[in-house]
C-alpha cells in the first residue's frame, strides 16, 4: 500500500482502537488491528505503529516511564488532545465512524435491541448515544486492566464491570473518561457503588467499618471483602484512576 497522510477520521478510528486494546496487544498480528487496517486501506503494521504513537502521548504511560514511538505528528497530537479533553463527544463520534466504515447502523454495532428503543420514553438519539458511550467506557476500562478485577484479579469478563469512581449522575463531563473507571467484579462493584469500600488516592483498598463489624463470625464477608482491606489494587496498564476522582469517592460516597 502506498504511504499517505493520515486523515482526521482515520486517526479518530485509530484512537478508538487504542483505547479498547490491551497494551500488550498493540501489534500487527492482533485481529482487531488487522480488521481496522482493512477498513481504512492501510497495512496492519502501519495501524499498529500508529497505536504505539498514541501510547507516547498517554499521560498514564508517561507516569510509569513507558515510552511509545517518537515520530508523533502534529495532527496525531491534535486529535489525541481533542479526544482526551472531550471523551463524551469523541467516543460517540468514533463509534459512529466505525459503524459507517463497517456499513452498519450504529444501533447494530452497539447491540441495542430495537424493542428497547421503541419502549423507551427517551429521545432515540439520546438513548443510542448513552448506550454507545457506555459500551465504549466498558471496553476501554476492561482493556486497560487487561480484563482482571483490580482488587481480586478475577479474570472472567462476564463477571466484570467498568465501575465509575465519580457516579454517572454526578459528573457528566467524565462519564466516559476511562480514568474515572475501575475494573471490578460484580460483588466489589456493588460494594464500591454503595460506599462499603473505597480506594484511596494511593490505590489502597479500604473496607467500611460497618462491613468489618458484620464480618465477625461470617466467613463469607471475610473471604470476599475484609481480607482485601489495606491491600493495593492492580493498576491498569493505561488510564490510571484519577486521584481527584478517588478522593471524591473517599469523601462523598464511602461510609466511614
Amino acid at each position: 500500500m502506498s504511504r499517505k497522510n493520515w486523515t482526521r477520521e482515520e486517526l479518530i478510528l485509530a484512537i478508538n482502537l487504542y483505547c479498547k486494546t490491551p497494551f500488550g496487544r498493540l501489534h500487527n498480528r492482533n485481529p482487531d488491528i488487522i480488521k481496522l487496517a482493512k477498513l481504512i486501506g492501510r497495512s496492519p503494521s502501519a495501524v499498529a505503529w500508529k497505536l504505539v504513537n498514541f501510547a507516547s502521548l498517554d499521560p498514564s504511560l508517561k507516569r510509569r516511564g513507558i515510552k511509545g514511538a517518537v515520530n508523533v505528528s502534529h495532527l496525531d497530537r491534535e486529535i489525541w488532545e481533542e479526544f482526551y479533553s472531550d471523551w463524551d463527544r469523541l467516543a460517540y463520534e468514533s463509534e459512529v465512524l466505525r459503524a459507517k466504515r463497517m456499513g452498519e447502523r450504529i444501533e447494530v454495532i452497539a447491540e441495542i435491541d430495537a424493542m428497547e428503543l421503541s419502549r423507551s420514553g427517551r429521545d432515540r438519539k439520546t438513548l443510542v448515544k448513552v448506550r454507545v458511550n457506555q459500551n465504549f467506557f466498558r471496553a476501554t476500562v476492561l482493556a486497560a486492566y487487561e480484563f482482571r478485577c483490580c482488587i481480586t484479579g478475577l479474570a472472567i469478563p462476564d463477571l466484570l464491570n467498568a465501575s465509575h469512581i465519580v457516579p454517572w449522575s454526578k459528573d457528566e463531563k467524565n462519564r466516559v473518561n476511562p480514568s474515572n473507571g475501575l475494573c471490578l467484579n460484580a460483588i466489589h462493584d456493588r460494594a464500591f457503588d454503595r460506599g462499603l469500600l473505597t480506594i484511596t488516592s494511593e490505590y489502597s483498598v479500604i473496607v467500611s467499618p460497618s462491613i468489618k463489624r458484620t464480618s465477625r463470625g461470617n466467613d463469607a464477608v471475610r473471604h470476599l471483602l475484609t481480607r482485601y482491606d489495606g491491600k493495593k489494587i492492580r493498576l491498569p496498564r493505561k488510564f490510571l484512576p484519577d486521584q481527584s476522582f478517588l478522593e471524591y469517592h473517599n469523601k462523598e460516597i464511602f461510609k466511614q
